[in-house]
């Protein structure tokens, strides 16, 4: 069986011994725990997960108890939006035809936790009524708990009210993205500005989501999700994000790859900046690759177990 991948992101980013402990319970029925960031800034947790349905409906479901029992929303602080201690639970085909079961296993795990964890669950993405977690996020716990009591809003499964402790949980199905951050030197304005200048819903590139974040230590950030990896290369978004900075008369920094990235992404990067094989016998990127799309990302270094698929090709069946 194919298996599928679930990306959980949990409100917690300071306190390593506290996200071990939630990633054990995403990975105890049996789920690989491929990678897990923590981001003190954001005060977040994304954990990358791979398993068949069994081990990922037992699995997710023990990790949003783990976080619930954790995680109090009430002292949490973080750059970040969220409305949850499991804030996003998405469920990922890796093949179009794995779609279906994927579905099929959003929708029985936002069943378990409405009725076995009493939590408030919003569908989002490919279940539910397609909208993305940021039409439930805007205005953070608050205005989400007015809009529920105002009747504009009715969670998918438990009960009619937030949590004041865990808040929501949301649980979707979407495609494989890429989350990416770039630092500038700027003010928190001007990352605002150029998050703008770039993000699909203001007239920017296809696909991208982006905010304009402020971090504790003065370092402003472009903070980003590339929901289409078809319809955008990672390297043009970071290309111009970095070209909207310049021309406002600021210097990029870092990037900072959260989670994995497909292999397309740094295939498309090793390309356009003149690798000739990019791909090794196994249908992975060359170390050449890697390398290249390293520099395209403003990265250190990239390494191999930081692409999903070598991670697919390790695990699949």
């Amino acid at each position: 069986m194919r298996l599928l991948e679930s990306v959980p992101n949990v409100s917690e980013g300071r306190d390593r011994t506290v996200v071990d402990a939630i990633a054990s319970a995403f990975g105890g029925a049996g789920a690989r725990v491929l990678d897990v960031h923590l981001d003190a800034d954001h005060n977040r947790a994304v954990i990358t997960l791979l398993g068949d349905e069994h081990a990922l409906e037992e699995g997710l479901v023990a990790g949003i108890r783990e976080a619930a029992r954790r995680i109090d929303l009430r002292r949490h602080e973080g750059v970040h939006p969220r409305v949850g201690a499991a804030d996003v639970v998405p469920v990922v085909p890796l093949a179009p035809d794995d779609r279906p079961r994927a579905v099929s296993l959003a929708e029985g795990v936002a069943h378990r936790v409405g009725s076995e964890l009493g939590l408030p669950v919003f569908l989002y993405g490919g279940v539910g009524a397609g909208h993305r977690p940021s039409f439930f996020r805007r205005g953070g716990t608050e205005e989400l708990d007015r809009r529920i009591a105002a009747a504009e809003l009715e969670p998918d499964h438990g009960p009619a009210r937030l949590d004041p402790r865990s808040g929501a949980v949301l649980v979707g199905v979407r495609a494989p993205l890429v989350a990416f951050n770039l630092a500038l030197d700027g003010s928190v304005e001007l990352a605002r500005q150029v998050a703008a200048a770039v993000r699909e819903s203001s007239g920017g590139l296809r696909g991208v989501q982006a905010l304009g974040l402020g971090l504790r230590d003065g370092v402003a950030q472009v903070s980003t999700n590339l929901v289409e990896v078809d319809a955008t290369p990672l390297h043009a978004l970071v290309e111009r994000i970095a070209a909207e900075v310049r021309s406002r008369g600021a210097r990029i920094g870092a990037g900072e790859l959260v989670g994995l990235v497909p292999a397309e992404c740094v295939v498309s990067a090793a390309t356009a900046h003149g690798v000739a094989r990019p791909f090794d016998a196994h249908g992975l990127p060359t170390e050449a690759a890697l390398d290249a799309a390293a520099g395209a990302f403003r990265l250190e270094r990239l390494a191999a177990d930081r692409v999903l698929d070598w991670h697919v090709r390790r695990w699949g069946t």
